[in-house]
């Protein structure tokens, strides 16, 4: 197996199987139990190109795409004031850290398992077995598309090429950009992470420039007036409006979305936990440092109330007020376009390491051996090409206005769900190690940190259940506001009912049941397939495979041995 499985016994009663993936980290130690999942795959089949530059990267490019250059307004809007407009992005930063502390215990335990979120819920709920690879494949492989991202590329591009914008340019634009891109990953990770790095490293330049333009502002050397203005009695005008805190708290919460990309490659990355430990907090610092110093540049030459009342992007209007062209705002068009790219060649990469792990997880999904192989290019060609399956679907078929918004507002809350249940379920993985007497990880997050956390999921999960000020009426859609969110829990209810008539129902009805079988492919890739054993067959299944359905050779004696005890 490309995992060595060695059961250990603890005292008279309790068992945990030890699983190493290689020398440069620690062993996972798991209930036997409870043991049974997705095979760890000793050698990445998909190589080790994520060094620590492209774990930095991946998580800046996933979080600066295009946030930053338009949520300062709306964020302002919503808390009045500006003082605590830049409090705001303090506390968004507290936030991601916290659920960053949580991902990073995650990796400890499970350093070589890719896909992140997919992996540690299946370790945290194995019981009821397969439900929550189900339930989480149905959403993130439903829910996989970009189609938002691909259209904010589109819309920029064209403004930057000085062409009129149109629904079908914009559609087609963006089918072929992200076609590109996934062409680019399909050939090369190695090229398409390098990319990655290097358009990481234009946004960090454009915010930098963005930064230092604003301190020049504030030190009175350029055409604004009165670049202090907005920092005299800062606090003047804040809100007392529920609604409009809550809203600008989870915008901040969205402009910090993608610190936890790189997790999504970590069977990539040679010794994963101390690379991740030490670069992943490095990415989410250095973002929020430039988010601070461009809000700080925005508010020193744009007054506030003009951020407040307009529509157009902030950072338009800082490079209008501070060089007073329009060619100025082609050249920021450009650079958001190119930071957009950046953005969706990022989570592209991430999402398809998702989909992969769905696919060879616990064979919830068909084919799994598709889904699990690298050929031809050493790159997941399976999850690639329904990422643009997907993404060009909901580009191309929904018409603009209520149907666009709405899809793309339905990725949000399965999302929010399954991060709480995340984040709680760190508790049950403790316990599970703590009864097996498992040693202590290289990382453990203070349960402060993880409370906080959980309290974050529990309001992004209520919050969007509080009307809107207009009434119910009055968000994004012309319909219930959050007709997105009941739908969201009714796919995870269908997938539930789905679970239920699978794995529970029809096998008793045929007397069957379900049983996972280890696939190993030519490539090195390893994927399990569930099989139906008959009732009468059970005994001798179970005897002759181990947790992850590999044969066991085992002597007749002792199979029948063990065929007697169980």
């Amino acid at each position: 197996m490309s995992s060595e499985l060695d059961a250990k016994r603890i005292g008279d009663e309790k068992s945990y199987v030890l699983e190493t993936g290689s020398q440069d980290s620690l062993p996972s130690y798991e209930d036997a139990a409870v043991t049974a999942g997705a095979p760890t795959e000793k050698i990445s089949p998909l190589g080790y190109h994520v060094d620590w530059i492209s774990v930095i990267f991946l998580n800046i490019s996933k979080m600066i795409g295009t946030g930053v250059f338009t949520t300062p307004g709306s964020i302002l809007q919503g808390v009045g004031s500006v003082g605590l407009s830049l409090i705001f992005w303090v506390i968004g930063y507290a936030f991601a850290g916290a659920s960053l502390a949580v991902y990073l215990e995650y990796v400890s335990y499970f350093p070589h398992r890719s896909g992140a979120e997919v992996a540690y819920l299946e370790k945290a709920y194995p019981r009821p077995r397969y439900l929550m690879p189900t339930a989480f494949a149905v959403q993130s492989v439903l829910l996989s598309f970009s189609s938002s991202n691909a259209i904010v590329l589109a819309r920029y591009l064209l403004v930057a090429a000085h062409v009129e914008a149109s629904t079908w340019n914009i559609r087609g634009l963006a089918v072929g950009v992200f076609t590109g891109i996934v062409l680019i990953c399909i050939a090369s990770t190695k090229w398409s992470l390098r990319l990655s790095n290097a358009i990481g490293i234009v946004k960090v330049l454009t915010l930098i420039f963005i930064s230092i333009t604003g301190l020049v502002v504030l030190g009175g050397h350029t055409r604004v007036e009165d670049p202090r203005g907005n920092f005299r009695d800062s606090f003047a005008g804040t809100t007392s409006n529920g609604n409009g805190l809550a809203t600008a708290l989870v915008k901040v919460n969205f402009a910090y979305a993608g610190f936890e990309n790189a997790f999504n490659v970590v069977n990539e990355v040679k010794n994963p936990v101390k690379t991740m430990k030490r670069y992943a907090p490095i990415s989410l610092t250095i973002v929020f440092i430039l988010y601070m110093f461009a809000n700080v540049a925005y508010f020193s030459a744009i007054p506030k109330e003009q951020i407040r009342t307009s529509k157009e992007l902030t950072a338009s209007l800082f490079f209008i007020a501070v060089f007073g062209n329009t060619k100025s705002v082609t050249a920021l068009s450009a650079l958001v376009a190119i930071s957009s790219f950046g953005n969706l060649l990022a989570v592209t990469i991430g999402s398809s390491r998702v989909i992969r792990e769905c696919g060879r997880l616990q064979g919830v999904l068909p084919y799994p051996r598709f889904w699990a192989s690298t050929k031809p290019f050493n790159t997941p060609l399976g999850p690639y090409l329904l990422k643009w399956i997907l993404t060009v679907i909901v580009i191309i078929a929904p018409p603009a206005g209520d149907a666009f918004n709405f899809i793309v507002d339905l990725q949000s809350y399965p999302a929010n769900v399954f991060s709480f249940l995340m984040t709680l379920g760190l508790f049950f993985v403790r316990k599970r190690r703590c009864s097996i007497g498992a040693p202590a990880s290289e990382f453990r997050a203070w349960n402060a940190v993880i409370i906080f956390s959980l309290s974050v999921n529990i309001y992004l999960l209520v919050l969007p259940w509080v009307p809107p000020e207009g009434g119910i009426y009055a968000g994004d859609v012309s319909f219930f506001y959050a007709t997105y969110c009941i739908v969201g829990l009714g796919i995870l209810a269908l997938s539930g009912l789905a679970y239920v008539l699978w794995i529970l129902i029809l096998p008793n009805i045929k007397g069957y049941a379900i049983r996972q079988l280890l696939e190993k492919l030519p490539d090195g890739a390893q994927a399990t397939r569930l099989v139906r054993v008959p009732n009468g067959e059970l005994e001798e299944w179970d005897a002759t495979h181990d947790e992850h359905g590999d044969v066991i050779e085992v002597h007749q004696s002792d199979a029948h041995s063990r065929v007697k005890q169980s």
